[in-house]
């Protein structure tokens, strides 16, 4: 059940008009002891009104700002629609974050209330609120041992979301007031560069980008959805795309147990709709591929020839006779096991958040699992544009959302414009005016073009180009798509802004490695392989393999092998899966350029 989204005016009206209707529906779901447990629309609004409820008898004021850690899970959606039941403004934090992390977001927000899930989390974020000048109240789902001993009021979430029927009277009463220009969450970008900076999104801004999603998707008939959440909840992408837009069209949304059982969680839930980064559609293709490999014969031979008439059919439009009938005759021997992998009733897999391999949008599309590519950021709701489920292009992004405009400027950054747009960054209008111009553009920093049919093409980031000593401009985007679809290369980033050629770091893939070591006889571990002349040849083939399809500029001459792979735990990752250079570069930076200095071997 899809709401009006021209007359909606917030999501916590959203929220329990489609409670009222929907009433004992599954909601929200989660594995609890083994089993798959539900939550109801009419309890989801009821533990939410309960949650706001407590929040009012705290003082929380209308505006005031509530950060929220958790993993995702149910309590996650409850607490922020709780939040903005209750009038206040969501600041989610990642569970990645660190006591300084936090106490960053906590000082620049001005929180006066912190919910966290689990003990473990409660431990950082209590380091953070006895060092902040005005400590907040901690509500706590999972009591920390020792709360006690720290000057900060710790309550319990059970305890203090308790409804008081003339509060929650009050609630309803004043959710009608709440208006689609108010303020709905800070969010504080995960951070590829410097400090994260608080993103004022609207409940317009997501209302409105709820709204052009439905009318890319209603094409695949929405109804009776269910969606697995896998990302994390506190990027604007999860928050908007996996929570707030299946609650506008009624949907169910099941949380993931983590990255090691996403596969077994999508046989069991069997999602109609999921969204993902390329990162983890690049791993599915690589455990794919590995599957066949191992398996060998007349099955393997009969999966690599779906791959190529698949690809064969989408870059042609159509296929011979004979094509044609051996094609549909593997759509039953391959490609209906190949869906089953995902649940077997997908209408829709989303990748955003950072640029899709061509040939991984490709290998998936020819296994008759095609994925929607699409493009956004933070600052945009965040949803900006997406290929639609009957006109996929794979080399772009799509045309705009409904709602969106989109134009190039003179030096080919993307400009969007729309109710989407944020309304600024919090406490920095200074950055905001540079960000927002005066017609309300704003400049995304990446850089693209538009085709003829009203289709984004992404070329690069604007603050990643490099450019080399001779004045030529190179996407290293591009360069690392192509490296990482090797099997041996897991993870890359090239290195050569202001240098003659290009410099890579890279990470060797753990499986092919220790093959490799099975191969040549070798003991040890990964970092000790990566000393071995072989191990080193054996890489460099692969980077050969891939600067015979690079022009003279984008070839990578030397590298650097890591054997520790970029993670959220050791800060080389963001929570979304993005390299953060500047930390890759301070970590490696002088063995990088030393390569520059160095003899070819």
């Amino acid at each position: 059940m899809s709401i009006d989204y021209d007359a909606a005016r917030s999501i916590p009206a959203i929220f329990l008009a489609q409670a009222d209707q929907l009433g004992d529906k599954p909601f929200l779901a989660a594995k609890q002891g083994g089993a798959w447990c539900s939550i109801s629309w009419a309890e989801a609004r009821d533990r939410a009104l309960a949650l706001a409820s407590g929040l009012k008898g705290l003082g929380l004021a209308p505006g005031d700002r509530v950060m929220l850690v958790s993993e995702n899970r149910p309590e996650w959606a409850i607490a922020d629609l709780a939040i903005m039941l209750a009038g206040g403004i969501t600041v989610p934090a990642y569970v990645t974050n660190n006591a300084a992390d936090h106490l960053h977001i906590l000082t620049d927000s001005g929180a006066r209330i912190i919910l966290v899930s689990t003990a473990a989390l409660a431990e950082r974020v209590l380091e953070a609120a006895v060092r902040s000048a005005r400590p907040p109240t901690i509500i706590c789902l999972d009591m920390p041992e020792r709360h006690q001993a720290h000057q900060v009021t710790v309550l319990d979430w059970a305890e203090t979301a308790q409804a008081e029927p003339d509060v929650v009277q009050l609630i309803r009463r004043q959710t009608a007031d709440i208006r689609r220009d108010d303020i709905a969450c800070l969010i504080y970008t995960s951070g590829t560069g410097g400090a994260p900076r608080g993103v004022m999104l609207s409940h317009g801004a997501m209302i409105a980008d709820c709204a052009g999603a439905f009318r890319l998707l209603e094409r695949v008939r929405l109804a009776d959805e269910v969606f697995l959440s896998f990302l994390p909840l506190s990027h604007a992408y999860e928050h908007t795309v996996g929570l707030i837009f299946p609650i506008t069209i009624g949907a169910r949304i099941v949380y993931a147990e983590g990255l090691e059982q996403l596969a077994a969680n999508m046989a069991e839930i069997r999602p109609t709709i999921m969204t993902a980064v390329p990162r983890l559609y690049e791993s599915m293709r690589a455990r794919i591929l590995k599957a066949v490999e191992r398996q060998g014969g007349a099955k393997a031979k009969l999966f690599h020839q779906a791959v190529d008439l698949g690809r064969k059919r989408y870059l042609h439009g159509r296929l011979g006779p004979l094509d044609w009938l051996a094609d549909k005759a593997l759509d039953r021997l391959v490609r209906t096991k190949v869906a089953a992998r995902f649940g077997g009733r997908l209408k829709a897999l989303v990748s955003g958040g950072a640029p899709l391999a061509p040939e991984v949008g490709l290998f998936f599309t020819a296994l008759g699992v095609p994925i929607l590519q699409g493009y956004g950021q933070t600052e945009a709701g965040p949803a900006i544009s997406c290929s639609p489920p009957d006109r996929i292009r794979i080399e772009t992004v799509g045309p705009p959302l409904a709602g969106i405009e989109l134009a190039i400027a003179e030096d080919g950054e993307i400009l969007v414009r729309g109710e989407v747009v944020m309304t600024g960054y919090w406490n920095d209008p200074a950055a905001t005016a540079r960000t927002i111009d005066t017609d309300g553009w704003l400049k995304t920093g990446d850089i693209g073009e538009i085709d003829p049919d009203g289709y984004l093409r992404i070329t690069d980031r604007k603050k990643d180009i490099i450019v080399n000593s001779g004045g030529d401009n190179v996407s290293p985007q591009r360069v690392e798509g192509l490296l990482t679809l090797r099997p041996e290369i897991a993870q890359a980033m090239v290195h050569g802004d202001r240098r003659p050629h290009l410099v890579a770091l890279l990470v060797p893939d753990g499986d092919w490695a220790a093959q490799w070591a099975r191969d040549n006889g070798q003991a040890g571990e990964l970092a000790e392989w990566c000393a071995l002349p072989a191990f080193r040849r054996a890489v460099a083939d692969a980077v050969d393999h891939v600067n015979a399809g690079l022009s003279p500029i984008e070839k990578v001459r030397r590298f650097v092998l890591c054997a520790e792979p970029f993670t959220t735990d050791n800060g080389m990752m963001t929570p979304t899966l993005k390299v953060r250079r500047h930390v890759v570069r301070e970590r490696f930076g002088a063995q990088l350029e030393a390569l520059y200095h160095t003899k070819s071997e």
